[in-house]
């Protein structure tokens, strides 16, 4: 066995994972500030050295997973049966198909995301329920995402489908053209679709943007945080549901509306396909 491997348990089955893991892993560190337990040693050094700088980041993290769920049931509400789950990381607490089959029992679900224990997590989890799966791809190559076999299975690219780029496109540089991927993922979905969007900005908190962007330097996919126009740009040619562009606890908050939304430090968006 390599130094740099190890067996891995997933609910009593065994899985030899050919990666390192002694570097950390942003979707696992985000696992372990939404309170997961799918995370390594070196995930939560960088989590526990981020959160003593900034104290309030594992309410960021929240703040955007409860938009995410907001976001899903918005969309089944509105008739969308498919998801694209791009970035989708590790298995954690109210997952896509969690929330939109209670909804909608009859959602389709395809998880991406480049970290193969992520995605052995989650087809593990994912064990028994055929209308979901998760497949290891690369958000930079969104054609041979939307030409995988397994994805052409499980979703009908011929009908609507949601794309969900939550908490992922800053891990997306500029020298890969974010923008681009957006407008490759838009026209190649049917009119009537929809994009999510969910991206930590540079210009709220500089100060915490920098020592995250510092701190996420030795992990596996360094941060891109961009300021809150760059981001509003990535939406434009769709059309926007109400309320637009804002922070991420202001869209669509069940119960009072949040105090102080703006430091979640993350603006977030759903736009329609013309």
């Amino acid at each position: 066995m390599s130094p740099h491997s190890c067996p891995l348990r997933l609910d009593g089955a065994s899985w030899h994972a050919g990666v390192a893991l002694e570097a950390p892993n942003p979707g696992r560190i985000y696992d372990f500030l939404l309170g997961g337990s799918h995370n390594f040693a070196a995930d939560r050094h960088v989590a526990h050295a981020a959160m003593a700088a900034i104290p309030d980041l594992p309410q960021q993290a929240a703040a955007n997973r409860a938009f995410l769920h907001r976001a899903v049931r918005y969309l089944v509400d509105t008739g969308i049966r498919q998801f694209l789950d791009l970035g989708s990381g590790v298995p954690t607490a109210g997952n896509v198909h969690d929330i939109a089959q209670q909804a909608a029992p009859d959602a389709r679900v395809v998880y991406v995301d480049n970290d193969p224990i992520a995605v052995a997590h989650t087809n593990h989890l994912l064990a028994g329920n055929p209308a979901a799966v998760a497949i290891e791809a690369d958000l930079r190559d969104p054609q041979a995402i939307l030409d995988n076999p397994a994805v052409r299975a499980v979703l009908d690219l011929a009908q609507p489908v949601a794309v969900l780029l939550v908490a992922v496109l800053h891990f997306i540089p500029d020298a890969d053209d974010p923008a681009g991927i957006i407008r490759d993922l838009t026209r190649a979905v049917r009119p009537g679709s929809h994009l999510v969007i969910a991206h930590g900005v540079n210009d709220i908190r500089p100060g915490d943007a920098a020592i995250l962007t510092r701190l996420w330097t030795g992990t596996s996919s360094p941060l891109s945080l961009r300021p809150g126009d760059q981001i509003r740009t990535l939406l434009r040619g769709l059309n926007l549901v109400h309320p637009w562009v804002v922070w991420a606890p202001q869209w669509r908050p069940d119960g009072t509306p949040p105090r102080r939304p703006r430091l979640s430090a993350n603006l977030v968006g759903v736009g329609r396909v013309p």
